[in-house]
């Protein structure tokens, strides 16, 4: 069953996260060792989760990183198969 615009990572950390801790983006963005203006542009969905970002929230305590990773493909996955893309002519299927 194909996904339906899935929500970026950094929302779930924007409304769900932050409001359990009850923590600002920018004692979130200290604790984390992260930029305040770099956290905030992946909170509000304009810029990606990287593996140094994952690998910091499951230091935190936050989740796995192989979860936030995987959350973070998904939403990448669904925005390039809403993009335009050029035919492909798919290959001959090799068999041995």
């Amino acid at each position: 069953m194909p996904m339906h615009n899935p929500p970026h990572p950094g929302e779930a950390l924007l409304e769900d996260v932050l409001p359990a801790l009850n923590i600002k983006i920018a004692e979130f963005a200290r604790r984390l060792g992260y930029a305040r203006e770099t956290l905030s542009r992946i909170l509000h969905g304009h810029a990606p989760i990287s593996p140094d970002l994952a690998v910091r929230l499951e230091r935190a305590g936050i989740g796995k990183a192989r979860t936030w990773l995987a959350i973070q493909t998904d939403w990448d996955l669904w925005q390039a198969e809403q993009r335009e893309q050029p035919p492909i002519e798919p290959f001959a299927v090799l068999c041995s």
